[in-house]
Order: C-alpha cells, then sequence, then structure tokens
C-alpha cells in the first residue's frame, strides 16, 4: 500500500495549502532552563516568552517550526513518540556529540542496538538523536 504522502505531486502541490507545521511543543518542568538547553545545541534564541511559556527558533527566522516549551508539573513517564533529529553541521560527529553532551544531554538506551547515531535525552529527559553527518 503507498503512502498517502506518496501521491503524485500535481496533487499535493495544486496551491491549495490548508495548514503548515509551525510550532513543535513540548511540555518542561522549567521552561526557561529547557529553551536554555536548547538554544545552546541549536544555536538559536529565545523569540517569545508568554505566560510561562517560551518559544525558540533561529534568530533570523525561518521557514520552519519552532519550539514552545510549555510549563507542566506532570512527570514524563514513558518513551516520546515523536522526538527530534539533529544532523552536525560539520563533519565531526564525535565532536558534536561531546559538545551536546558537554551542555547537559545524556546517554540512552531505548533498545535501538548498535546503530551509527547517538540516542540522548535532554535535561528533562526527552528523546532525541544526533544523526551521522551527510557525507560529502
Amino acid at each position: 500500500m503507498a503512502s498517502p504522502c506518496a501521491r503524485d505531486k500535481a496533487s499535493r502541490h495544486d496551491g491549495h495549502v490548508t495548514a503548515r507545521l509551525t510550532e513543535l511543543v513540548l511540555d518542561a518542568r522549567d521552561p526557561e532552563a529547557l529553551a536554555a538547553f536548547w538554544c545552546e545545541v541549536l544555536g538559536w534564541s529565545v523569540l517569545d516568552r508568554y505566560d510561562g511559556q517560551v518559544e525558540i527558533g533561529p534568530a533570523g527566522g525561518w521557514d520552519g517550526p519552532t519550539l514552545v516549551f510549555l510549563p507542566s508539573d506532570d512527570p514524563k513517564t514513558q518513551k516520546l513518540r515523536l522526538h527530534l533529529d539533529l544532523r552536525p553541521d560539520g563533519g565531526d560527529h564525535a565532536a558534536e556529540l561531546e559538545r551536546v553532551l558537554s551542555l547537559g544531554a545524556r546517554p540512552a538506551d531505548l533498545g535501538q542496538g548498535d546503530v551509527a547515531w547517538a540516542v540522548l535525552t535532554d535535561p528533562e529527559g526527552n528523546e532525541f538523536c544526533l544523526l551521522q553527518p551527510v557525507p560529502g
């Protein structure tokens, strides 16, 4: 069965966009601290603060989604069903892994086995992956 996203380009790009992804939202016990971690990891800046929420993204703006951290006292009890995949801009995965770990990320074992990428968690336990650089 073909993926619904694999429809021909004409049917996907007929000029009628109904919605676009603008934010990825994460609950956080400490939105300011988690936003600071992700700003350091991604080289982003705080774009907005509102009612305890913190929104981050590239300082110069872009067409992609931002990250929004919402205050929540609910504990994280299981693996996230959605996670972020990051890819180093440069060609040195080991150096980027060392940098991200020094910022407060921790290695995570989710049963992934021996893989070419690193599975990590942020300071609040949210999983993300650090992929290998694109050869090139």
